[in-house]
């Protein structure tokens, strides 16, 4: 089993969803002890954003590009190889100001590729991201689950839904931003939805 965790806080350390994202990976490693993991800290490790150098790039047939145009595309050669070589994947996403972090938009852009990890067809795009489970470990500072400020999850969905990563679970800690006892309370919350997601 190879494991794939995506970190994709801000922060390098002291991230509830990358505390999260590692408890995951040590109760699938527990269960699995040969599984090897590869982690991309997207802190520590960022990802270009997709701008206009890199559109001209991608857009270019290979054969054209020059050094940098192909260098450019490389790093996203590389996400999109540690994605189709994975088992399993676990994601850690914090929520800032609604939505997904700016790490994580970056991911998302570099291994959505269409012919490559999607294709459109006649009757709508398909995901070809396939056979893999995913697990995400979603942390707010406020009460967002299951209300009209949740945009984070419809866009997580959507996404990987779009890339074909529809095996996917979720875990929650909410609250993060509201006082001790309501972090102990959402640490509580995320630990139990682990265990019983991963028994």
């Amino acid at each position: 089993m190879n494991i794939l965790q995506i970190n994709s806080s801000a922060r390098s350390s002291g991230s509830e969803s990358t505390r999260l994202a590692d408890a995951l990976v040590a109760k699938i490693r527990a269960a699995n002890p040969p599984a090897s993991v590869q982690r991309r800290d997207l802190a520590s490790q960022p990802h270009p954003v997709l701008d206009e150098a890199a559109l001209g790039a991608l857009f270019t047939p290979a054969d054209q590009r020059s050094a940098a145009q192909a260098a450019r595309v490389a790093l996203d050669d590389a996400l999109i190889a540690q994605v189709q070589a994975a088992d399993v994947i676990v994601i850690g996403a914090p929520t800032y100001n609604f939505g997904i972090t700016t790490q994580l938009k970056s991911w998302f852009d570099a291994i959505a590729r269409a012919g490559v990890t999607f294709k459109y067809t006649a009757t709508g795009p398909v995901g070809l991201l396939t056979g893999k489970k995913v697990y995400v470990a979603l942390s707010r500072g406020g009460l967002h689950r299951d209300a009209p400020t949740d945009t984070q999850l419809a866009h997580i969905k959507m996404f990987l839904n779009f890339v074909g990563l529809s095996d996917v679970q979720y875990v929650f800690a909410e609250g993060m931003g509201m006082g001790p006892e309501a972090v102990a309370k959402a640490q509580a919350q995320a630990e139990a939805e682990i265990n019983a997601i991963l028994v």
